[in-house]
């Protein structure tokens, strides 16, 4: 919808419920306190800008018809005119838009959609991390957006399991079209995997993070991405994901301590990271099969 980017500024209202997030945004023609769904090119009124607010629900939207020169983590290996996204309850909101759009929206309680909302690890991307999509994938997309509004519009007592399908099945093929755009951003995730590489295998010999344990947040974040974009970016190109790429650094520099030093056990597992000795040795032994006594002895 609305140019609606994640911030950390602080909200103007605690929380916005789905009515009072409507009539804060003047758009007609409220339902239920459930579910409501919107076309954009019926609200004529929408408000145009505002500082951030904080949703008490899931907001799943197309936004077609948007503007390029805006920061939507847009880059060159993108061609689209449209994106899909969902914002979910916590989020803080804001936007700026100079001109009417086109696309839809689904606004839905969290008690009817968290569940399923939360099988899917994008819940959790960033705006900059945005979903642009194809004109094939548009179609999809906008197609199953049309057919939950049809029944939301045409009856009184509107099927909420119905709409509900709806919205899951976009959540789908959102999850789909994420590979999609892993894939035609080859060239520019090849440079953020080898920077990953590189990062996990320099990662001790920065003196800050001595006795620090290296963490998927630590190196999205050197990445400019969410740990959960991260993560799937990570496994969809090496196979593995961050966590385990991690461990198995942390088991190759264990093992080459236990070889070529005579540090005591605990030491190593502090030099690690690992604040109790005994985390390191179940650690250990759940990744190689025995204990780091019994490697050293070896």
């Amino acid at each position: 919808m609305l140019n609606l980017c994640p911030t950390g500024d602080k909200a103007l209202k605690k929380k916005y419920n789905i009515k009072e997030f409507l009539e804060y945004t003047n758009i007609s023609g409220f339902k239920n306190g459930h579910i409501h769904l919107v076309e954009y090119s019926s609200q004529k009124n929408i408000r145009r800008k505002s500082a951030p607010i904080e949703l008490d629900f899931y907001l799943l939207a197309i936004k077609q018809n948007f503007d390029k020169t805006q920061d939507y983590g847009q880059t060159i290996f993108d061609r689209s005119d449209a994106f899909v996204y969902l914002d979910q309850p916590g989020d803080l909101l804001q936007w700026d838009i100079a001109h009417q759009i086109s696309g839809y929206q689904i606004l839905i309680d969290t008690g009817l959609f968290g569940k399923i909302a939360k099988e899917y690890s994008f819940t959790y991307y960033g705006n900059h991390e945005a979903l642009f999509i194809t004109k094939e994938e548009e179609k999809i997309i906008t197609d199953l957006f049309q057919k939950a509004l049809k029944e939301f519009n045409s009856y009184d007592n509107f099927s909420k399991d119905i709409v509900i399908s709806y919205a899951s099945l976009i959540l789908s093929y959102i999850q789909k079209f994420y590979s999609r755009q892993f894939d035609t951003r080859q060239d520019l995730y090849n440079t953020t995997v080898a920077d990953f590489y590189k990062n996990l295998e320099m990662y001790y010999d920065d003196e800050q993070n001595a006795l620090d344990m290296p963490s998927v947040s630590y190196f999205s974040e050197m990445a400019n991405l969410s740990s959960n974009y991260f993560g799937d970016l990570i496994k969809h190109y090496t196979g593995r994901s961050p966590q385990e790429h991690i461990h198995q650094l942390l088991i190759q520099i264990a093992k080459n301590k236990l070889r070529t030093t005579s540090l005591s056990i605990s030491e190593i597992a502090y030099s690690l990271g690992f604040e109790y000795p005994s985390y390191f040795a179940t650690f250990f032994k759940k990744e190689t099969g025995i204990s780091p006594s019994v490697f050293r002895n070896q």
